[in-house]
């Protein structure tokens, strides 16, 4: 019997290409945030070892590549921080390293 997984289109996902659909999935399945137990291993085209979480909806299965920026933005998401954007703008959601340097102009 084929599990209904196996024809998900599989799409990766790295920070810079996080949507604010994706990103709202993601504190939806991990609300206290991910650990090791939710972290899936594999080895991409160019054979470099990758770390992702996964995310799966109705057509597609991603996996949304690990990192110190996806763990702080999940951290301190708020849906009314996306409301201006579509959900599948990838511009939506900033880098936090930005955020910072720009709050700290202010000082």
């Amino acid at each position: 019997m084929k599990n209904r997984n196996d024809n998900l289109k599989r799409v990766i996902v790295d920070f810079k290409k996080l949507t604010p659909e994706i990103l709202a999935l993601l504190v939806e399945k991990y609300p206290d945030g991910y650990d090791d137990d939710h972290i899936v291993t594999f080895r991409n085209a160019q054979n470099e070892l990758i770390e992702a979480v996964e995310v799966i909806t109705e057509d597609t299965k991603y996996l949304i590549k690990v990192s110190a920026k996806l763990e702080v933005t999940m951290e301190n998401y708020d849906e009314d921080d996306y409301e201006d954007f579509d959900d599948n703008d990838p511009d939506a959601v900033q880098d936090p390293d930005l955020i910072d340097e720009e709050s700290e102009s202010f000082d």
